[in-house]
């Protein structure tokens, strides 16, 4: 069984980076802490907010934080779901990955290390 240890980032695709990185920054009062071409993100509450250039925008991308990507992506796949990102290392130790459940909802799961262990006591 999956042990999802609790939402960790929401990833908004969209068509023009340096507009919506203003957006966020002006809306949440605060820098991005990482801003390249390629990303931006914010650290809000202890959550990541992130921002990816993507041609046609899109619905946000939600990751629930796992020890393992690819145990949570071949379990998904086992009870049916679709594979739309194996587990891949995005730098600084972060793997994230991502499947499609057979209802079309996108699952993203993260293991990060920069995060602490807010699973529950068991």
């Amino acid at each position: 069984m999956a042990s999802l240890l609790g939402l960790r980032t929401v990833i908004y695709p969209t068509e023009d980076l340096a507009a919506s990185t203003a957006w966020w920054t002006n809306f949440l009062g605060l820098e991005p802490y990482f801003n390249e071409e390629f990303y931006v993100g914010f650290e809000v509450a202890g959550y990541e907010l992130g921002l990816i250039p993507s041609e046609e925008g899109g619905d946000a991308h939600t990751y629930w934080g796992v020890d393992d990507v690819r145990a949570a992506i071949d379990q998904a796949l086992e009870e049916g779901a679709a594979l739309e990102e194996d587990a891949n290392d995005v730098g600084e130790g972060i793997i994230v990955g991502a499947v499609i459940t057979p209802d079309g909802s996108y699952v993203g799961f993260i293991e990060n290390p920069h995060f602490g262990d807010d699973s529950p006591e068991e």
